[in-house]
């Protein structure tokens, strides 16, 4: 399954995330599949999609950024799938 991960955090926050980032890179748990990664230009958002079989590895995935912002899950699916499922009823 897909989950969208976004992560907030404050300009003050700034700094020690980026430290975080470089010194223990984005600490994917085992489990976890990264489909990709985006930043937001100029704000302090961070957009991450995970594939994970197992949704208590999305509890792992965000408690190693949980203390420096907000972070919202949301399980996503590609449109495409979306739309077939709908069209079969």
């Amino acid at each position: 399954m897909l989950f969208m991960t976004i992560f907030t955090y404050e300009p003050a926050q700034r700094d020690e995330v980026q430290k975080r980032a470089a010194t223990q890179g984005t600490m994917i748990p085992e489990g976890a599949k990264e489909v990709g990664v985006w930043s937001a230009l100029g704000a302090g958002r961070v957009f991450r999609v995970l594939e994970v079989d197992d949704p208590n590895i999305m509890f792992q995935a965000t408690r190693a950024w949980s203390d420096l912002g907000k972070i919202e899950v949301v399980p996503v699916m590609d449109t495409g799938e979306v739309l077939k499922m709908l069209r079969e009823g």
